[in-house]
């Protein structure tokens, strides 16, 4: 019987050993937590988004990088297999706005325990609290790994499912990087992805924790508009965060001028918005400018929204010119925020870059440069949007490695 370890328990460790095991491989999966799935413990705030419903065309289309890559994974393991396998294993599901896919009870232990089950019904063997240094080659092929205590754990094959470096409280320390570079394999840059952004003004301080609904963002890097998306996000100490600036985050080019554009009313042009903003004048015309936007904004942003807008607050509406009000339409049609950079990788999603997908062979996931070796999951220069599609890299990637030993 063929032995194949896989290095790293995570999402894409656990469905290869699954593959892999039930095609009749001796399996050892050797990860170095306490347990299994430390990152996808704390996923989607702790409830784990596992996928997205949508077709395979959509899936693709929410890859940022490298999508072309996935055709072969993503065919072969879609992700109505994902929940298929997953609800046969006890963990029922649910989907939620924006096709995202969660456990029905809401807790991501639910979809460990229903890897741990399949794992054991399959005898995987499970090395916890076990340490990869390093990784065998002979002769162009894969032939084990050494561990830390210096033992060698023989195999005919190794997949690395280590992960990237983000979060790295749960062992994200890019070791599968160093496996790779040791091994000839070349590694591209990595950075933060889906991440918050960090914003000069100092006036984001003063809104922290106000959450803003169906705004619409553009972020433009120089002077090209690389991202434009509708949804959620939030102000906090630091600057913006929430789905939608996550979203845009895997767009920003790092390096040179960066500006976000909010549009908080993106549901009217500057004209219908301009006779809505006339109307409510109307009906607050001896009022001061200051009590006469209740209705257009959250409390907390009125003050910042006139501070922006240089009108005097003690103005009275009856007496704000043409001019001046069409000038606060542009400001709430076009809000702008000097991006300065991303959080660390400590806040970070996911990685952006990793081992480059030229040195993998898409239909196997094995490694061009060594035999019997393969790489899957967030380690690849692979990444998506948020709403459950890097976890289906993970899944579809883990899948086909595990499939193809």
């Amino acid at each position: 019987m063929k032995r194949v370890i896989i290095v790293g328990g995570g999402a894409a460790g656990m469905m290869a050993a699954v593959a892999a095991a039930g095609r009749g491989r001796q399996v050892c999966l050797i990860e170095k937590n306490e347990k299994l799935g430390k990152k996808l413990f704390i996923t989607g705030k702790g409830r784990c988004n596992v996928t997205n419903a949508a077709d395979t065309e959509t899936l693709l289309a929410n890859v940022c990088t490298n999508p072309k890559f996935l055709y072969s994974a993503f065919y072969s393991f879609d992700n109505r297999a994902v929940m298929d396998f997953l609800e046969q294993a006890g963990c029922p599901l649910k989907t939620e706005r924006g096709e995202r896919v969660f456990p029905v009870s809401d807790h991501s232990s639910d979809v460990i325990a229903a890897f741990r089950r399949e794992l054991e019904k399959r005898g995987v063997e499970i090395r916890l609290h076990t340490v990869v240094k390093k990784l065998c080659v002979e002769d162009g092929r894969i032939t084990g790994v050494i561990l830390e205590d210096g033992k060698k754990l023989s195999a005919d094959n190794v997949v690395v499912c280590t992960g990237g470096i983000s979060y790295p409280s749960t062992g994200s320390t890019g070791d599968g990087y160093r496996f790779a570079e040791e091994t000839g394999h070349r590694v591209t840059e990595t950075r933060p992805a889906l991440v918050p952004f960090n914003i000069e003004e100092e006036w984001c301080g003063q809104l922290m924790g106000l959450a803003l609904k169906n705004v619409s963002l553009r972020l433009i890097c120089g002077k090209r508009e690389v991202y434009e998306g509708f949804g959620e996000m939030l102000f906090t100490h630091f600057g913006i965060s929430g789905p939608l600036v996550l979203s845009a985050s895997s767009f920003y080019v790092p390096g040179g001028n960066t500006e976000v554009m909010l549009d908080l009313k993106p549901a009217m042009d500057e004209e219908q918005l301009d006779k809505r903003l006339l109307r409510d004048f109307e009906g607050n015309k001896n009022r001061q400018f200051r009590n006469a936007l209740g209705g257009l904004f959250p409390i907390k942003l009125i003050p910042v929204m006139i501070a922006l807008s240089g009108i005097h607050p003690d103005k009275k509406v009856n007496e704000i010119t043409r001019e001046e009000r069409r000038s606060f339409v542009n400001l709430i049609k076009n809000l702008p925020l000097t991006v300065t950079g991303t959080r660390n990788f400590a806040e970070a999603i996911i990685t952006r870059g990793g081992v480059s997908v030229k040195d993998i062979n898409p239909s196997t996931m094995e490694s061009k440069k060594v035999m019997g070796l393969y790489f899957a999951g967030e380690v690849l220069d692979l990444d998506a949007l948020t709403g459950g599609f890097n976890l289906q890299i993970a899944w579809s990637t883990g899948h086909l490695a595990g499939s193809s030993l």
